[in-house]
């Protein structure tokens, strides 16, 4: 699923994963085998080289415990990861996606069989309970991404706009001012098959609606999520508010890239954005997502996970290792590297009072009320890609909302019912 997603993984291939196994060698030493996906977009950048650094400073404090990283582009590493579980050679530790089929299957270890008290109660809590199955967690959250609506400072100002839209209605007269300076697209609206399952999501919050409800079962076809999709294809896509081409067919990556050109008056983005676009000389604004009737409630999070398999054993090294991978110098370095947001309520406050990061104390205040994908459902990985192929017709002309969340609503309901 990746924060920063595939466009922006490696182009280089991999050397295929010969055994992984690992266990004891002689003098007791263990190899840890871990896999992880890759956030960087060259080699100069590569998550190789941060997991190789945090390997070898462990490795220098614990003789008797190595660390083996493979790292992959996250087109990749999913897959990987499930071919080796699958051909009984899991790796010991994975960083990847998605935790819950592997610990519906009995294969992970629960957090609290590995780390140390302090580290598993370091956690915001937001993103601790998304690593949930039943209640118990076996999903460590490792890196995290809260959405924000990302504006052009120079074309509000040229359109006349003075601020950041609170409402979908302040949206709509923002984007129809932008079109009338002929900005090529007022609003950016990725439901193309990259990420239409995150574009979605902020768009069902900020309509007071959402994937699933608070007991947990999925609401995809409610009221509050038929009426978005029918203002989105009304309001915006229907006036021509949202640039050329489907919306169905546009991707995030490309939306960002039009932003960076100066082309997008407005867009939901992440904070690796930010970095985008300042490169790019493009003076930017955040402001809370627009709701139905005023600021959304809450806002769309993103973690990516980190897992332990007990295929091998090795729980007590694998738990050694993580707590050092969960030290405030680690998090807040990886975090940094890449423009991330940490997942952890010490390196949050380390944020919040060094004025070096105040370009993410938003996303960070936005983080403690942000929700999260259904990640802790065994269907949700089959229920995204359904949303992936199907939703983004519902905004287009003719599109009928009613009927496409209807269908996803009762596929999803059927694999609940079957436990998938």
């Amino acid at each position: 699923m990746g924060l920063t997603t595939a466009g922006v993984a490696a182009a280089t291939t991999a050397p295929v994963l010969t055994a992984c196994g690992s266990g004891s060698g002689s003098g007791g030493e263990v190899t840890l085998k871990v896999v992880a996906a890759d956030y960087g977009d060259s080699a100069a950048n590569s998550s190789q080289k941060a997991w190789e650094k945090m390997a070898r400073a462990y490795e220098s404090k614990h003789g008797n415990i190595k660390i083996d990283v493979k790292v992959y582009s996250w087109t990749e590493v999913d897959k990987r990861v499930a071919e080796m579980v699958k051909s009984g050679d899991a790796p010991d530790i994975a960083q990847i996606g998605a935790y819950a089929d592997y610990a519906a299957d009995g294969k992970l270890y629960r957090a609290d069989q590995m780390l140390s008290i302090p580290t598993q109660a370091g956690f915001i809590t937001s993103i601790a309970h998304a690593g949930e199955v039943n209640r118990v967690q076996y999903g460590l959250p490792f890196v995290s991404s809260a959405r924000l609506l990302f504006y052009n400072k120079k074309l509000f100002d040229q359109a006349g706009i003075s601020d950041a839209p609170t409402t979908w209605a302040e949206l709509k007269d923002a984007a129809e001012a932008l079109k009338g300076i002929g900005v090529r697209t007022p609003y950016g609206l990725p439901l193309g098959p990259e990420e239409t399952q995150a574009e979605a999501m902020m768009w069902m919050l900020s309509g007071e609606g959402g994937y699933t409800d608070g007991n947990g079962s999925y609401t995809i076809d409610s009221t509050e999520n038929i009426e978005t999709f029918e203002w989105l294809r009304d309001e915006l896509v229907g006036e021509g508010l949202t640039g050329p081409g489907s919306p169905a067919r546009t991707n995030r990556q490309d939306v960002f890239d039009a932003f960076t050109r100066g082309e997008v008056g407005m867009l939901n983005g992440h904070p690796t954005l930010m970095q985008q676009a300042s490169g790019h000389g493009i003076s930017y604004g955040t402001a809370a997502l627009p709701g139905r009737k005023g600021t959304s409630r809450s806002t769309m999070g993103v973690a990516d996970w980190l897992m332990a398999f007990n295929t091998h054993g090795n729980r007590e090294q694998i738990g050694s290792f993580l707590d050092f991978v969960y030290d405030d110098k680690n998090v807040l370095g990886f975090a940094t590297e890449y423009d991330l947001l940490p997942v952890t309520t010490s390196v949050r406050e380390t944020m919040l009072h060094d004025r070096e990061y105040k370009p993410l104390w938003r996303f960070l205040d936005e983080l403690e009320s942000a929700e999260f994908y259904p990640s802790d459902k065994t269907s949700w990985a089959a229920v995204s890609k359904l949303v992936k192929e199907k939703i983004g017709s519902t905004v287009g002309k003719g599109g009928d909302p009613a009927s496409v969340l209807g269908e996803i609503q009762r596929a999803a309901d059927a694999m609940e019912t079957a436990g998938t």
